[in-house]
């Protein structure tokens, strides 16, 4: 056991961990601080006030890393995970990260399936898997099927579907299929509940932080010159999979706030298009159903 005259105050760790990472630019300094601290100490972010010291070795630990993260590493790569709702999931290079305004396209989804037993859903573009395990997770009964393209994110993916399968969830089932090509999933025509898909939508030349610019996947972020190159695919993907009365849920760049719903509204089978605000306020995405 380390001599307690040695133990160092973990808040004053936190403290100068938050000046650093200020200083590097990172507007969640204070939140990554005490993320970083709590990954390092092995508590929940919450319990941080139950551990007024720490060993000397564990304010190294904690440097280190905020450390990396000045650097704009981003921290769930360095914690190697990240939430979406009910679940988390591994990430790292080669994946891109899931973000909090996703759950509300998960929330809307759930809520599209009140009522409805043994629902099949769609996550298209799933990277990580996370979307689709989340709703696996929050409903058993449902078939979910995921489609990826990418060769690590799919690597990802299986890695977070095996790790929610041994720890009880229904098993999803994952596809390598590109969602722009036609006739992908066409086994599954007229007869899926939900599509849900957080698609690349950032148009091309924008500029990103660099935790998103150095590390998510270029082909996961970027789609086209008015980034709505692989939406217009999935519009009609959606159109084509979906029962009469299901659902569709897009994600997309605040600057999309008309043109996604537009796209949606060009197929004369789908209706009832809104678009959805996140939680600052701005557009984030567009639904739809199958008349």
């Amino acid at each position: 056991m380390a001599d307690v005259r040695h133990r160092q105050p973990l808040r004053l760790a936190i403290l100068d961990a938050e000046r650093i990472l200020s200083a590097a630019g990172i507007d969640s300094a204070r939140f990554d601080a005490e993320e970083i601290a709590a990954h390092v100490v092995g508590v929940e972010r919450m319990k941080l006030p139950l551990v007024p010291l720490v060993d000397p070795q564990v304010i190294d630990g904690i440097g280190k890393l905020v450390h990396q993260r000045a650097k704009r590493i981003p921290l769930q790569h360095l914690l190697g995970w990240a939430p979406l709702g009910p679940i988390t999931v591994d990430v790292g290079p080669g994946v891109f990260i899931p973000r909090p305004e996703t759950e509300l396209l998960w929330e809307w989804g759930l809520a599209a399936l009140q009522g409805k037993s043994h629902p099949v859903v769609v996550d298209l573009c799933t990277g990580s898997a996370a979307l689709a395990l989340a709703v696996a997770h929050s409903r058993p009964d449902a078939i979910v099927h995921a489609v990826e393209m990418d060769r690590s994110a799919l690597a990802w993916a299986r890695r977070n579907a095996d790790k929610q399968a041994a720890a009880g969830d229904t098993p999803i089932r994952l596809h390598a299929a590109d969602v722009t090509t036609p006739g992908v999933l066409s086994e599954l025509d007229g007869s899926v509940d939900l599509v849900l898909c957080n698609p690349p939508y950032v148009p091309m030349g924008t500029v990103v932080p660099p935790e998103v610019a150095d590390h998510d996947p270029v082909q996961a972020v970027f789609s086209g010159g008015d980034g709505l190159d692989v939406i217009r695919h999935v519009v009609g993907l959606a159109a084509r999979l979906l029962v009469s009365g299901g659902g569709v849920a897009i994600e997309h760049d605040d600057t999309q706030g008309e043109s996604v719903p537009a796209l949606l509204a060009s197929r004369r089978v789908l209706t009832d298009v809104q678009d959805h605000l996140d939680l600052p306020g701005s557009p984030r995405f567009a639904t739809a159903r199958r008349s």
